[in-house]
């Protein structure tokens, strides 16, 4: 439970609402709720009035409302690279015709912030605004790779290392091995690692301090390509990478601060 009084509790209610996917009813969030009855309700009604959550009174059912909607739409718009990539990973896409993600980190976990399918899709779990494990996925690792140390170890820390399949890495000492690689050699993979059968090469998007912005994959399927097929792609993708990490440099994601911010 959040320690950030009124506000954090009211978050906290709006991700339980999320959390189920579905319209739910008070008696699913209470039964999930760590708050008493009265404040519990207290809180929803709050946040119905402000249209942070809808209410149906046919079903009479809560859902993320309209407002929240609106936020997160300005959110996604002005704090992520998903608006500065857009014409990039068209580029891409078009050019290589398989799935193209874009994905940046979130506290320990991957944020998939955009996505274009192959000509012919695959059906997998990577979808725009999802979150994915960071030890098991192609942008998850890459992005690892080139953090700070600092922040690579409170990462690892958090990895839950669950084994999704018979090549996901299970602790953090293999993890770091392959960190390793992909430092040295400047791109990942993710070898059906997250899903059976999904495959993927990997590219961190750096700032021109080295600062990870994000990460770029081109992903197929082992029945499609393999490893040294989707290796073909490193150049195409680090010429990607490299133009939303110009673009995103003079946009909002500066490598140093202003003159009137240090007063120099």
């Amino acid at each position: 439970m959040t320690g950030d009084g009124t506000v954090g509790k009211a978050l906290h209610v709006l991700d339980q609402v999320a959390a189920f996917g579905r319209p739910v009813r008070f008696a699913e969030l209470l039964a999930q709720s760590d708050y008493p009855k009265p404040t519990l309700y207290r809180f929803v009604q709050t946040l119905t009035n402000q249209q942070m959550l809808a209410y149906d009174p046919d079903r009479q059912t809560y859902a993320p409302g309209i407002r929240l909607v609106r936020l997160a739409h300005a959110a996604w718009e002005q704090s992520t690279l998903a608006p500065i990539a857009r014409p990039h990973i068209d580029a891409l896409s078009a050019a290589v015709g398989e799935t193209v993600h874009l994905a940046q980190l979130d506290n320990a976990q991957v944020l998939y912030v955009d996505k274009r399918n192959a000509g012919k899709p695959v059906q997998m779990y990577s979808q725009a605004g999802k979150v994915g494990p960071a030890y098991c996925t192609g942008v998850g690792k890459v992005m690892l790779a080139f953090t700070d140390t600092d922040s690579m170890d409170r990462i690892i820390a958090q990895q839950s290392f669950h084994k999704f399949t018979g090549h996901t890495l299970t602790d953090a000492e293999a993890l770091r091995e392959e960190l390793a690689d992909i430092r040295s050699n400047g791109y990942g993979f993710d070898r059906e690692e997250h899903e059976p059968g999904i495959i993927c090469i990997a590219m961190p998007i750096l700032s021109e301090g080295g600062r990870v912005l994000g990460a770029l994959s081109v992903t197929s399927t082992t029945g499609r390509t393999n490893l040294a097929g989707l290796e073909g792609y490193v150049p195409i993708l680090k010429e990607t990478a490299e133009k939303i990490a110009r673009d995103a440099q003079n946009w909002s994601f500066p490598d140093y601060e202003t003159k009137e911010a240090t007063g120099i």
